[in-house]
């Protein structure tokens, strides 16, 4: 972001913070601090044909009954394996699973299933974001209750979100189990890179004028608010070129996470930004890689 401008623009009230309202709008819109956001989905709708073409097209699962609720699997040819589910971002309104099936490699590789969860976008939920987490729950209970049919092991089933999908994946660690009628402990560890922990600061922004915020959906849906509910370790990551909304967003969730007495990493990629930050979850070298195949202990 241009400093010079910043400087020159004269300040309004402040409504978050130290930001006034184009600050925090800003701080939520994450083409103001990486302009070469189309070019890395670019990249990584190349790279994801390039897996394709290596690991063959992903088997295609209705975990629901709407149209929305599909996910693509992965298959690792090792028997009883682990399971990774990943939940895309997009700002909760676009992208899909087939756009990041550049991820798989390094998972289907290692002898773990991936999968990629599809559901709804905001638009076709009415603004509201309730059903779209209940949709990525009902995934997650609907690979474990299914998971020796595809040859994975229900006991080793770990998740990883980015962006408005490690929002989502944060709601789905912090799960009341009971509601879905699968055991508390079906989550084994998370990944959640670069997402929104307090929906507060979100709903006072931009995004709020697609998200239909509510009171509820702000108080059931800000995983930092429920760590009580939390029992698996996570991997908190963001990176240094990120907007300082989604920087304190990690900080302040993983800093919980250590208070509430759970097991938490943070990592932090040095010169990366929003979107450069999802190339390193299928990058086994890389800072987030190689500490999700050390999580799932592969």
């Amino acid at each position: 972001m241009n400093q010079a401008a910043t400087a020159q623009r004269i300040k309004g009230p402040l409504v978050w913070l130290d930001m006034d309202q184009q600050a925090l709008d800003d701080a939520y819109d994450q083409a103001v601090y990486a302009p070469n956001r189309d070019q890395v989905h670019q990249r990584n709708t190349f790279n994801s044909e390039r897996v394709r073409q290596r690991l063959g097209a992903p088997k295609r699962l209705a975990y629901g009954p709407t149209p929305f609720e599909q996910l693509d699997l992965f298959a690792t040819s090792k028997p009883n394996a682990p399971i990774h589910v990943f939940i895309h971002g997009g700002a909760w309104r676009q992208r899909s699973a087939k756009d990041y099936a550049f991820l798989a490699e390094m998972f289907v590789r290692a002898g773990a299933h991936f999968i990629a969860l599809d559901f709804a976008g905001i638009e076709n939920i009415k603004g509201d974001l309730l059903p779209m987490a209940d949709q990525v729950r009902r995934a997650v209970a609907w690979v474990y209750t299914n998971a020796k049919s595809f040859g994975g092991d229900p006991s080793r089933l770990y998740i990883s979100g980015q962006s408005s999908g490690a929002h989502l994946a944060g709601n789905v660690a912090t799960t009341d189990w009971k509601e879905y009628g699968v055991p508390g402990d079906i989550v084994k560890g998370a990944l959640l890179c670069s997402g929104m922990y307090d929906l507060k600061p979100v709903r006072l922004s931009k995004r709020s004028a697609y998200v239909a915020f509510t009171d509820e959906s702000e108080e059931k849906l800000s995983s930092q608010r429920h760590l009580d509910r939390l029992n698996c370790p996570v991997i908190v990551a963001y990176g240094t070129c990120e907007t300082p909304e989604f920087q304190r967003q990690n900080r302040d969730f993983a800093a919980a996470v250590k208070a509430a007495g759970k097991p938490v990493t943070l990592l932090v990629g040095e010169g990366y930004n929003h979107f450069e930050m999802t190339e390193m979850i299928g990058n086994p070298l890389s800072l987030i890689g190689s500490a999700v195949l050390e999580q799932m202990k592969l």
